[in-house]
């Protein structure tokens, strides 16, 4: 455990002494982000992401982040994530849920930006008694930034 808190603690300090833009140099710039839960019984579930993009004469810096986590006192739980990085376009997507003897709680978000727009949608999905339809929430953020 401490081993994991000093390199967590080493990245971040590396992190915060590497150059970066200011937001004054960003000739178009925006964020987004979507986050949600659901709970039902013993189980509960939530996701969350976000994602910012900075446009610039010199080019266009983007970033996307993801997580979540699920909770069951009897059940099963799982958590994933997963980012993929393609040239000018990252996708993130996180899936969350626990299910306990039919009682289950879901959340999903997905996030995006392909330097020209940034895009969160977060699905939480819950539902109180087995044999009953589930309850649904849908969060949304899209942006598109203005052409330069």
């Amino acid at each position: 455990m401490k081993i994991m808190s000093l390199i967590g603690a080493a990245s971040i300090a590396v992190l915060s002494t590497t150059a970066g833009v200011s937001a004054q140099d960003c000739t178009a710039a925006g964020t987004v982000g979507t986050g949600g839960s659901a709970a039902a019984g013993a189980t509960s579930a939530s996701s969350v992401g976000t994602a910012g993009v900075c446009q610039t004469d010199d080019g266009t810096t983007s970033s996307v982040g993801s997580g979540g986590s699920a909770a069951t006192t009897n059940g099963k739980a799982m958590s994933k994530t997963h980012v993929n990085d393609n040239g000018d376009k990252l996708r993130s997507q996180t899936k969350a849920q626990a299910v306990d003897k039919g009682t289950f709680s879901k959340s999903r978000t997905k996030t995006s930006t392909d330097g020209d727009s940034l895009q969160s949608t977060t699905r939480s999905t819950m539902s109180h008694e087995p044999g009953q339809k589930p309850v649904k929430n849908t969060t949304e953020q899209k942006i598109i930034l203005p052409q330069q």
